[in-house]
């Protein structure tokens, strides 16, 4: 079969300006990136608020391999599919960040013959949100070292400023670092380090914000440091938000482009999973929902981290419904969680694949917690056997949950249809009552018991001392009633990315609370998450050329 890019780079693509007008936006609203790729005004969305929504379907997974269970894969082919029997879809994705693509899991864009196109600006540059959001949040950073170096009007205390740089690039050497060296002139000495923008609280903040104004309001928020007096500085007290949003204003606007069938596509946006909310912005899901019948949206990693959050935060900060949902499952992951060599899991056994249903199980049960029954879409890879396959799928059928094989990937839409179908029919049954996990009035330990005993399995949760003193320092702010984003680990239902499977007798330990008040939600910290990556021994970078004719190769 032929690579990702050979595929991208062959496919035929009709002028972005021809694909907003057949979706009935006027050319006076579409802002063009080229040929094949536009942003769309906010004044449209504006326009477009009277009219009915369509369908919100929520696109999640059991727990992932390292490998990627084509999430995003079989979002695109599900509204390819939806659009080829005659539904009208649109797919809202996140934007890849570079961190990424030249690390170990390469692009975001889908694979095979299911892409949003064009795959090479998608992975690389793109229209340059990433590069406003990292612009934007290093000003704030760079005005707070200028004001301390100024004489510290605001009397910051320099250990406890929390706001770091970022930077859009894999990059471990710059995780803890020293600034100000050199002398007077270069500014206070002190310990600093750098995130990967997609971690930054200005990307959740620019996903969440569905105008200019609340733009601006969610940014001057940002809690960036403690006085002497142990009271709050936010980014609005060094008058600078304004200048933030002037950077992010044209990254607030939509991105629209297409899939390799020219099913319209908004790529906007793209929050971590696991330290914030993992899906893309509000604005780019809603004006696909006022634009067709059902608009596909994919939540970062499993049930445990993308679907949780996306009621717990998303749906009342952008007040939106969820109407269906698809858990996405591979023969592969759950060898894994049956025991299978981590390093080849597809090489497990029939009995590992027996063992490791106990993690869909979880997942399935999850998503029924959450009152959004799912149908499951059991990507199929080469080596599947019809044994494993058919053992999935009596496994769900035991759990009284339709399960689709999905074949996108060499297929494209007709790979799909039959995952198509199932969403529509549970659709039309209205089985989806959704419902959060906790109240908002919840006290922050109840909101964390509900996850972690409800959604994660656990028996217990256990505090460090610095996070019962942030608990208190919340309480004193009077922010303990926002949403929490529990930071974990992706690879397993508990916080310890080894135990795979379906974890028995574990407890969740926190060791500190952050505060998001921008963003609008607290980041209980459990485990060791990352923050910024580094490069594999072998990067993907290592591959990615381009050729005398200015064509990219290597890509993936």
């Amino acid at each position: 079969m032929k690579s990702d890019l050979q595929i991208a780079q062959e496919a035929t693509l009709i002028p972005i300006l021809e694909l907003a007008k057949n979706l009935g936006i006027d050319e006076e609203y579409v802002i063009p990136c080229g040929v094949f790729k536009a942003k769309i005004s906010l004044q449209f969305f504006e326009k477009l608020k009277a009219r009915p929504q369509g369908k919100l379907i929520l696109v999640t997974a059991m727990t992932p391999t390292r490998y990627g269970e084509g999430k995003t894969t079989v979002s695109i082919g599900l509204s390819m599919a939806l659009n080829s029997i005659g539904k009208r879809s649109i797919v809202a994705l996140r934007e890849p960040s570079l961190g990424p693509v030249f690390g170990i899991k390469g692009g975001a864009a889908g694979g095979g013959y299911v892409q949003v196109l064009p795959m090479e600006d998608i992975n690389l540059h793109f229209t340059g949100d990433l590069h406003a959001i990292s612009a934007a949040h290093n000003l704030l950073a760079a005005v707070l070292d200028s004001h301390v170096h100024f004489g510290n009007k605001l009397s910051v205390d320099e250990r406890e400023i929390f706001f770091t740089r970022a930077m859009d690039m894999n990059d471990r050497s710059l995780r803890d670092i020293v600034v100000g060296l050199g002398g007077k002139a270069n500014g206070p000495a002190r310990e600093d380090g750098f995130i990967i923008t997609a971690a930054s609280e200005v990307m959740a903040i620019l996903a969440l914000s569905q105008s200019l104004v609340e733009l601006k309001e969610r940014l001057a928020n940002i809690l960036v440091a403690f006085d002497m007096e142990r009271k709050p500085i936010y980014a609005r007290d060094f008058g600078v938000n304004g200048a933030m949003t002037a950077l992010l204003k044209d990254a607030l606007k939509p991105n629209l482009v297409q899939t390799i069938d020219h099913t319209p596509a908004f790529v906007h946006c793209g929050p971590f999973a696991n330290i914030a909310h993992g899906t893309c912005s509000i604005l780019a899901m809603k004006m696909a929902q006022y634009l067709s019948d059902y608009t596909i949206v994919e939540a970062g990693f499993g049930s445990d981290l993308g679907a949780e959050k996306f009621i717990d935060i998303v749906t009342r900060a952008g007040d939106v419904y969820v109407d269906g949902s698809v858990l996405v499952a591979t023969v592969r992951a759950l060898k894994l969680h049956g025991g299978a060599l981590k390093k080849d899991p597809r090489s497990g056994s029939i009995d590992h694949l027996k063992k490791g249903l106990s993690n869909l199980g979880k997942h399935i049960e999850n998503m029924d917690k959450l009152m959004i029954p799912p149908v499951v879409a059991l990507n199929i890879f080469e080596g599947d056997t019809e044994d494993e396959i058919k053992m999935v799928k009596d496994f769900c059928r035991g759990k009284k949950t339709e399960c689709a094989e999905v074949r996108a990937f060499e297929q494209g839409a007709s790979g799909a249809v039959q995952l198509a179908e199932m969403v529509c029919q549970e659709v039309e049954n209205g089985k989806c009552c959704m419902r959060p996990i906790y109240d908002l009035e919840d006290s922050i330990e109840e909101k964390i018991e509900k996850v972690a005993r409800e959604i994660y399995g656990a028996t217990q949760v256990v505090y460090t001392p610095k996070a019962e003193k942030n608990i208190k320092r919340i309480k004193r702010l009077k922010m303990d009633k926002l949403p929490i984003c529990i930071a974990k680990t992706n690879m397993s239902l508990s916080d310890n990315p080894d135990l795979y499977g379906l974890p028995e007798d574990f407890k969740i330990r926190i060791r500190g609370i952050n505060i998001s008040a921008g963003a609008g939600f607290l980041i209980p910290l459990t485990g060791t998450v990352m923050l910024m990556p580094g490069l594999s021994k072998i990067s993907n970078a290592e591959r990615v050329d381009v050729d005398d004719e200015g064509r990219i190769t290597g890509l993936t």
